[in-house]
């Protein structure tokens, strides 16, 4: 199964599948992973061409080290099993996940899970490497967040469906992300978010954040990606090439931070040996350093390596 653990962040690309030329385009661009989309983004009648597609563009390859996916359409329609059977059969080699939408129990995991397991094993395919990724996208979804992390062991993401969610709480706005009109006590969403995070951390799986579908309005993408990227979420979808930079930007770790964390690590390592007075505490300028404060280094130390980052500045040792 393909780990997306030791990666800084993870720019998702939506891509219809009934569109050849986003598709070529996203070979190109500076993501890490990217879905090619059987549900929202592939009319009813394109359902059936949108799989060829998705099969031929897979097995031409050319995507480089980008986590592959396919989204394909919620158990309440008639198309699931298609999708999943003529996807898989016909590219399983060259497929890593498959996104499943609409997830509101730990059966439609299972199911889905059974299901890949009957086609790995017919298609020759290795048995389990492939993951599932599932959208939270309605009220009794989150509900049973926790149930549908441990469904089956090729969960590995949990992602935020925000307009079909905000539609299932019934908010009151027509702009996805943004925080509904008349709310201006905090944010609208930070239960939401909170809850599809503390559940990813819980259970060992990657916390991704869903579209911000104005397009155009690069500020508030920048506004919104921010929110979930300060809470730690790893990473959120893009809907255009337009939108690539800014949330690569927001969710890679800055040169300042990641200094400051090797720093910590340097400092706590000395201070807790023999050569440093075996202390569990120490100061390191302003700020006293201890265990919890390694830990915390660790996660954005660990974030930063995986980028290929290095440090301007290192701590040095008292004379």
């Amino acid at each position: 199964m393909t780990s997306t653990a030791n990666r800084p962040r993870r720019t998702t690309l939506a891509v219809p599948a009934s569109n050849p030329r986003m598709i070529e385009k996203a070979r190109g661009l500076n993501v890490d992973a990217f879905f090619l989309d059987l549900e929202d983004a592939c009319a009813p009648s394109e359902k059936e061409n949108g799989r060829r597609t998705i099969v031929a563009a897979l097995n031409e390859g050319g995507f480089g080290a980008k986590i592959r996916i396919v989204r394909v359409n919620g158990w309440d329609t008639e198309w699931t099993y298609r999708d999943v059977v003529e996807v898989v059969e016909g590219a399983g080699a060259n497929l890593d996940c498959v996104m499943l939408p609409k997830v509101e129990s730990a059966e439609h995991v299972a199911a889905l899970d059974m299901l890949l397991g009957q086609i790995e094993r017919s298609a020759g395919l290795e048995y389990g490497r492939l993951g599932i990724e599932v959208q939270i996208e309605s009220a009794r979804g989150l509900r049973n967040i926790d149930a549908i992390a441990q469904a089956s062991p090729r969960v590995q993401t949990l992602i935020l469906g925000p307009a079909d969610l905000m539609a299932s709480l019934q908010m009151k706005t027509l702009t996805v992300g943004q925080q509904p009109p008349g709310y201006d006590v905090g944010d609208a969403y930070h239960h939401i978010l909170m809850t599809i995070l503390i559940c990813a951390r819980a259970h060992g799986k990657q916390a991704i954040d869903g579209p911000y579908l104005a397009i155009k309005d690069l500020d508030g993408l920048a506004t919104v990606a921010g929110r979930s990227a300060a809470l730690g979420f790893d990473g959120k979808w893009v809907l255009h090439p337009s939108q690539v930079d800014i949330v690569n930007d927001t969710f890679s770790p800055r040169q300042g931070d990641f200094d400051q964390a090797e720093k910590i690590l340097d400092a706590y390592d000395w201070h807790t040996s023999a050569d440093g007075g075996s202390r569990g505490a120490a100061m390191l300028g302003d700020e006293m350093i201890d265990e919890a404060s390694r830990k915390m280094a660790l996660v954005v130390s660990a974030k930063g390596r995986a980028a290929g980052m290095t440090p301007v500045s290192r701590w040095s040792r008292p004379a």
